[in-house]
């Protein structure tokens, strides 16, 4: 389920609490939240939260006063989230944050207000008491629209597929240059979108914090900050080959923003007589598996990244 968080500025703190506490709801799947600090540097603010407004099935807007008195957050975002839900494409939760008149928005006052009756989260003794509380309100709804996705193909007529038989040979083959270079950029990327995923988990954990950009159609770059330990930031700038420089197929330094002429190590595509794959090149961490598929260079190549900042995977 796609989430629209609008919220000011001016509440920070809160929205950084409700994105701890919906963890457990994104690692499950359950929710892919959205909110305005997702935007590159670059990208035009409007129309990015334009299309997050329209991709969005659920909206949960963080409610204090600086919220009512932002123009953008009810005029724009709080305007369009009230006509998708009018129109049923979406779903809007009030999250009460400060004492506020919220009661007054027309609107607003006849949705169901989250945390338990609408009590705003800074009155409560424990605040991650009120959280849960909202979280578990949110995990009802992720419950619910799945047993109406499923209810609405109970009867549906079932499609069985065909069987397919499962091969049982490896034939031995040639293989060009372009079947090289597509292997290449299908390596890559594969390694960036797990890179995009695993930095977005990161940045939920308490105490670490990640950052993505996606630097071009051949380059992309990671951050990981290890609050917890002096020197605990590292970088990584990841380049699929291009025609000028030729490193490996697959290259990477461990700094921000680093050249194409840079690299501490990499990936070269290889094949035996039967298939493709990656294999390790100018490591310098010493023994080296001597074959990957793309998915499991992109977790090796993110393991020994974060290691730098003190941080393993359990």
């Amino acid at each position: 389920m796609r989430v629209f968080i609008s919220y000011s500025h001016h509440d920070e703190g809160a929205i950084k609490r409700l994105h701890v506490h919906l963890a457990n709801l994104r690692r499950e799947g359950q929710i892919d939240e959205w909110y305005d600090r997702e935007i590159l540097a670059g990208d035009v603010l409007d129309d990015e939260i334009s299309r997050e407004l329209e991709a969005a099935d659920l909206f949960l807007l963080l409610v204090s006063p600086d919220f009512i008195a932002s123009y953008y957050c009810v005029e724009r975002e709080m305007r369009r989230a009230l006509e998708r839900h009018e129109a049923g494409e979406a779903r809007i939760v009030p999250i009460i944050v400060e004492p506020c008149e919220w009661k007054e928005i027309s609107e607003l006052c006849r949705l169901k207000a989250v945390p338990e009756d609408g009590n705003p989260i800074s009155e409560w003794t424990n605040a991650n008491n009120a959280y849960l509380n909202v979280v578990q309100e949110i995990r009802r709804i992720v419950d619910a629209s799945e047993t109406d996705a499923s209810e609405s193909t109970e009867n549906e007529p079932v499609r069985v597929a065909p069987q397919q038989n499962v091969p049982r040979y490896r034939v031995q083959r040639d293989f060009d240059e372009i079947d090289r270079s597509e292997y290449r950029d299908t390596a890559f990327a594969t390694i960036k979108d797990y890179f995009r995923r695993a930095t977005k988990e990161i940045n939920a954990v308490d105490g670490l914090r990640g950052r993505f950009v996606d630097r071009s159609a051949s380059s992309f770059g990671s951050t990981v900050v290890n609050r917890g330990r002096h020197r605990g930031t590292v970088h990584i700038t990841v380049h699929c080959r291009n025609a000028e420089y030729a490193l490996s197929d697959i290259f990477y330094s461990f700094s921000e923003n680093a050249a194409e002429n840079t690299a501490n190590g990499g990936f070269s595509v290889s094949s035996d007589e039967y298939e493709q794959f990656l294999t390790v090149t100018m490591s310098i961490f010493g023994s080296e598996p001597d074959r990957l598929n793309p998915e499991q260079a992109a977790e090796y190549l993110w393991y020994q990244f974060i290691e730098q900042a003190g941080i393993i995977h359990a």
